[in-house]
């Protein structure tokens, strides 16, 4: 099960031109099964629908969170799924006076069993992440129990180890950069200078491997790169994944 995590800056790549046929074509050479979106709009209107426009190019099922309006157009964050989205719903994260954030939970009917992807934007202030984590550790959505594992992913804004990083690695499993990529850093594109985005997890769910797409396309298309994650479900012994594999329930 392949999850991607991109912040695609409103579609608007490094080059300032915006452009949501791009992002989709770098998506398409991701063949993800899930995908987390950050900072794309949605609209009423068929040419400004860009997280539309990428579902149905990509034959995917979506999930759009408003995070804010800007002009006519919805902004937030969306998920996108190979396979049916049963349940989403928006958890506002937001702090004082701070630009509006939210988290989009998604409950992604897979053939594994439910997964429910959290796709989280936090904020760009220290103490702003610090209240943000805590809030959402307080929402019944991260304390009930689920049928089935939790996947947070996203645009966390933190590129050192802080109260905010520590409260999720305690609580969650993380994907460790440096056992899978020599590059971590995804943030800007074109000249990666820090690692923001991430993505955490709980078992079952086992990281195979990971990678930053740092193709031509994905460096200018947004001003950040997307970060893949491939999954499996079981336990971590190599012979139980094998069997998995043979029995044809692991992609």
């Amino acid at each position: 099960m392949k999850i991607v995590t991109y912040n695609v800056h409103k579609c608007r790549g490094l080059d300032s031109r915006t452009d949501a046929q791009r992002i989709g074509e770098v998506l398409r050479g991701i063949h993800a099964d899930i995908i987390a979106l950050q900072e794309i709009f949605s609209s009423k209107h068929s040419n400004l629908a860009q997280a539309e426009y990428l579902a149905s190019k990509l034959h995917l099922h979506l999930a759009f969170g408003r995070t804010r309006h800007l002009g006519r157009r919805r902004y937030g964050n969306a998920v996108l799924s190979r396979w049916p989205i049963l349940n989403s719903e928006v958890l506002d994260i937001s702090w004082r006076r701070r630009e509006k954030r939210a988290c989009l939970r998604a409950d992604v009917d897979t053939p594994f069993g439910m997964v429910h992807v959290f796709n989280i934007h936090l904020g760009t202030s220290y103490f702003e992440r610090r209240h943000q984590v805590r809030s959402l550790f307080a929402l019944p959505q991260l304390n009930q129990t689920l049928f089935g594992p939790r996947v947070l992913i996203g645009d966390f804004n933190d590129w050192t180890r802080g109260l905010a990083t520590r409260m999720l690695a305690e609580r969650f499993e993380s994907l460790n950069m440096q056992l899978h990529v020599r590059r971590r850093r995804s943030y800007p594109g074109f000249f990666p200078l820090l690692h923001l985005d991430h993505i955490y997890f709980e078992k079952p769910l086992h990281i195979e491997k990971a990678e930053l797409v740092q193709t031509r396309l994905a460096k200018v298309a947004s001003d950040h790169l997307p970060l893949v994650a491939t999954f499996f479900w079981g336990t971590e012994n190599q012979e139980t994944l094998s069997t998995t594999r043979t029995a044809g329930l692991q992609k």
